[in-house]
């Protein structure tokens, strides 16, 4: 898969792109979003979904920000332009195969779907084989300040390649979940957000300063969260509080943080919506998903 990632994107910088590094950068396009991540082993294959990629077109490209090289994956409708455009933020895996197929689910729903490799300068996610080693090396050491500017930077591609930037709506998945609240607050041309399980609460860090809660009175979009009664990491306390916080946001005139909701499913814990993991619940997943795609139309992205 992308095997020494990080020393592969230096080669392919700005000004330093040679004949070799185009190989590279070749490969890199073809692994990113094949295969699931190492750390997420064994995979469920009797519920994991494949989405096909008939009337779509799906790929991977790298664009830079400040002069670093962010690989990503995308999926859309063919032929089509002026798109809705959706950032799915990942798991803590990565962009590996579930990510991509989200991607591909949204192309099918009409939009212009893009995941990029948020640790792409950390690290290579998909070779770690231990998750505690993945989270000391790779995920504790992103900034959040990196992640805002490189899904900054996947919508002016998007608006290079059939994109409408007036149509942008961002999701995640548990870290990634996390980030689609702070996404919502970041950019004021998000129109919706959905995050998935996402941690609310925590204590502030130089890399990640602030966490959801201390940024509902900053919210440009409302955030439809998604979340389980079952979820020992992220209790329904935290849920609670995010609730409370909101709706102190919206008595003060935030119109996005009044506008927000929450779904908590009571059988569900974390991860319902990783179709390839134990953690998956179909019936939940589903209708997280159909609800997500009512969220952007009532919000106006599409």
């Amino acid at each position: 898969m992308l095997e020494n990632l990080k020393n592969e994107l230096d080669s392919l910088r700005p000004g330093r792109t040679t004949e070799a590094g185009a190989t590279r950068r070749t490969a890199i396009m073809a692994a990113l979003g094949v295969g699931y991540a190492a750390t997420a082993m064994p995979i469920m294959a009797q519920t994991a979904i494949s989405t096909p990629a008939d009337g779509l077109v799906t790929g991977s490209e790298i664009y830079d920000v400040a002069g670093e090289s962010v690989p990503f994956y995308y999926a859309a409708p063919a032929d089509k332009t002026d798109l809705p455009i959706v950032l799915v933020v990942q798991e803590i895996f990565g962009v590996h195969e579930y990510i991509a197929d989200t991607c591909r689910r949204f192309a099918k729903a009409g939009y212009l779907a893009i995941a990029p490799d948020l640790y792409a300068r950390q690290g290579d996610a998909s070779q770690y084989t231990d998750i505690g080693k993945l989270l000391a090396e790779v995920v504790s050491k992103v900034p959040d300040e990196q992640v805002m500017a490189d899904l900054d930077g996947a919508l002016a591609w998007a608006a290079d390649n059939g994109g409408n930037t007036k149509k942008v709506a961002v999701t995640g998945f548990c870290w990634g979940g996390r980030i689609t609240w702070l996404y919502a607050a970041h950019n004021k041309d998000v129109k919706a957000g959905v995050a998935w399980y996402g941690r609310l609460v925590g204590t502030p860090s130089e890399l990640t300063p602030k966490n959801p809660i201390d940024l509902a009175e900053s919210l440009n979009a409302p955030v439809l969260g998604l979340y389980g009664a079952k979820d020992t990491g992220i209790p329904v306390t935290t849920v609670n509080d995010m609730k409370k916080a909101l709706a102190a946001a919206g008595k003060k005139g935030n119109k996005a943080a009044k506008g927000s909701q929450f779904v908590v499913y009571p059988e569900a814990g974390h991860a319902f919506h990783a179709d390839y993991r134990p953690s998956y619940r179909a019936k939940e997943a589903a209708d997280g998903f159909k609800r997500t795609l009512a969220w952007f139309k009532a919000k106006g992205v599409v």
